[in-house]
């Protein structure tokens, strides 16, 4: 059943929105990722434009967001303090990044650096993960193997500007999240990501966050940059498509109950393997759509197309 998206001006099969929405849900119920990282690079391969892709995952990702922000609230694992000042620097780095996506854009270089983009995180996150999967699995056959320490103090707690974070249990200067809130900012408007997938691991390993209050910290930040980007998105280049996201929604939400049954029956590393071995297969696809020769050199657009 064709289906055709007004703003992204291409018809696709609706059956298979769903399906796409469907997929990567099903992997947020198992992982714990909010997996704009995944669908955008999906949407790519399907024919949509990839300004319409990033202004309408960053949309879709605020719904998805909101839902899991409100069982952190209830469990009282938010910590709003630190969420406001990741949230100042999100918003600034959501501004600088849509002013750099706007430039690019006119250059008729935006396609192609929304692609570099991905290659390069996916490539440095996917081989990370999978590096910190095969010792974990390792680690836990050894018997006897402790977990690993987090480090608690280091050149972070050294910095000025320090406030007292009590949910977090921190004391710590507010420069390092404000910096991590601004990186997420200009990802999210580039990328059309939430960011969590560089956030989480830098709210525990340099920050020094409790792991049980990261996520949905992590969440709340999420929701307001990626709701601001979406504005943004839609009242200057006009590329968020509400058909599109609608049914990516739809997909998510069935999707992500039953990745929650699968993800409960399985281990922890063995979750993060697969995850690190689709984040790879991925980039890999991406980087062969960069560096291999289309099988048409030439196409027709509008005029003032890219």
């Amino acid at each position: 059943m064709q289906i055709y998206l007004p703003i992204a001006e291409v018809s696709v099969n609706a059956f298979l929105l769903l399906g796409l929405g469907g997929m990567v849900g099903i992997l947020s119920g198992m992982f714990g990722v909010g997996g704009g990282f995944l669908m955008t690079p999906l949407l790519f391969f399907i024919g949509i434009p990839p300004a319409v892709a990033v202004a309408t995952e960053a949309n879709q990702i605020v719904a998805s967001s909101f839902s899991g922000v409100l069982a952190h609230f209830r469990r009282r694992t938010v910590d709003l303090k630190m969420g406001t000042i990741l949230l100042i620097g999100g918003l600034i780095g959501a501004a600088l990044g849509l002013v750099l996506f706007n430039h690019l854009k006119s250059l008729g270089q935006v396609d192609l650096l929304v692609k570099l983009c991905y290659v390069v995180f996916l490539g440095v996150i996917g081989g990370l993960m999978f590096v910190e999967s095969l010792n974990a699995i390792r680690k836990s056959r050894r018997p006897g193997g402790a977990p690993p320490k987090r480090r608690q103090r280091g050149w972070i707690h050294a910095m000025p500007l320090k406030m007292r974070f009590r949910t977090s249990g921190l004391y710590i200067s507010v420069i390092p999240p404000l910096a991590v809130g601004l990186l997420v900012g200009v990802l999210s408007a580039i990328m059309g990501v939430g960011g969590g997938f560089i956030m989480v691991p830098a709210m525990i390993y340099l920050l020094g966050m409790p792991t049980k209050v990261v996520v949905g910290t992590s969440l709340f930040q999420i929701i307001f940059v990626t709701a601001f980007t979406t504005m943004l998105h839609a009242t200057t280049n006009y590329t968020v498509d509400v058909v599109l996201a609608v049914l990516l929604l739809v997909g998510g939400v069935i999707g992500a109950q039953i990745g929650t049954v699968i993800g409960s029956k399985m281990k922890a590393e063995q979750l993060r393997i697969l995850l690190a071995g689709l984040v790879l297969a991925v980039c890999g696809k991406l980087a062969l759509d960069l560096l291999l020769m289309p099988s048409e050199l030439y196409s027709l657009g509008p005029a003032g197309g890219h």
